[in-house]
């Protein structure tokens, strides 16, 4: 994909408030760490014309890197929308992975018709450490099916999800990414254009909260 389309959708997360980069007042994820960034790609669901670039950016680059795909089946929850909206364009079957299988009924954790061999692509809506796509992807392969490799919009670059997904064998491929992003973001004034080797820092290692004192370059 042309580095503009990535641009662009970097700059439509920007723009809807998908993301924030906050890199004096960070957010505390879950986990404690502290971040300058915040996505929530669920927003994009809501702008017709960003939803429509991605689901149209998501197939067009299914077509070229797995041809051979013949099912999408998207992570519960953020990835099953944008799954059933590519599926759509392409015309092809969907299908959704749960976070874990039901405590009912024939207590499915894939849902969607999945036959032995059935070559599919898995959805999610952003990477980071990859541990939940790699795990909807071995479920997947649990039940049958012959996993070609992930489609996502974001991917936060993190060393540590990279090396997860090439140890699992998955290749993943990213609408945009964070490197782009903080780039539109500090031409656009988003940030301060000294601001990135801060943010660079916090990619490089997330658990290290000293990205946080980085004096920006020329100070």
């Amino acid at each position: 994909m042309a580095s503009s389309l990535s641009e662009a959708i970097a700059s439509d997360l920007l723009g809807i408030g998908a993301v924030y980069l906050r890199p004096n007042e960070p957010f505390t994820w879950a986990s404690g760490i502290q971040s300058p960034i915040y996505c929530d790609n669920r927003l994009t669901l809501s702008v017709p014309d960003v939803r429509d670039r991605i689901a149209n950016a998501l197939a067009e680059r299914l077509r070229a890197v797995f041809p051979e795909c013949e099912a999408l089946f998207g992570t519960a929850t953020a990835g099953i929308p944008h799954a059933a909206i590519t599926a759509h364009i392409l015309n092809m079957p969907m299908g959704y992975v749960r976070g874990r299988g039901k405590d009912h009924g024939l207590k499915n954790r894939v849902e969607g018709r999945l036959s032995p061999g059935l070559n599919v692509v898995v959805v999610e809506d952003l990477i980071s450490t990859a541990g939940s796509v790699i795990d909807a992807a071995n479920a997947l392969a649990e039940a049958g099916a012959n996993v070609l490799g992930v489609l996502c919009i974001f991917t936060y670059n993190m060393k540590r999800g990279a090396d997860a997904l090439m140890k699992a064998g998955l290749r993943a491929e990213p609408l945009t990414d964070f490197d782009t992003l903080i780039s539109v973001a500090a031409r656009s004034g988003v940030i301060d254009p000294a601001d990135p080797p801060r943010l660079r820092a916090f990619r490089d290692d997330p658990d290290n909260p000293g990205w946080i004192s980085i004096k920006p370059e020329g100070m």
